[in-house]
């Protein structure tokens, strides 16, 4: 799993490659807490998934928990681009619902 982020104004953009599950969601979260915290005043924040080749449960979970977060804070959330397996996982998982696809 690698993880990497760029900023551009009020837009943060995470770009996820590999896999997310059990075994990587919790160093994934604690990058995403540690950028978040260093840019607190962003309003956007994008998870492109472009690289993402699967993705469980457990990364459902954390991806939820960051836009909780995000949400108090005032920021929007995003999805941008998921592979085909991963989008049927998140459409199933119904995420659409609160971080829709761009």
């Amino acid at each position: 799993m690698e993880i990497k982020y760029s900023l551009a104004a009020d837009k943060l953009t995470f770009y996820l490659c590999g896999e997310l599950d059990e075994h990587y969601a919790r160093g994934v979260k604690d990058y995403m807490e540690a950028v978040l915290t260093k840019n607190a005043k962003v309003r956007k924040v994008v998870f492109n998934m472009s690289a993402l080749s699967f993705m469980d449960s457990t990364g459902i979970g954390m991806l939820l928990g960051r836009y909780k977060r995000l949400k108090k804070q005032g920021a929007d959330c995003f999805i941008e681009d998921p592979s085909v397996s991963v989008g049927k996982v998140l459409e199933l998982s119904g995420i659409y619902e609160v971080m829709p696809k761009i």
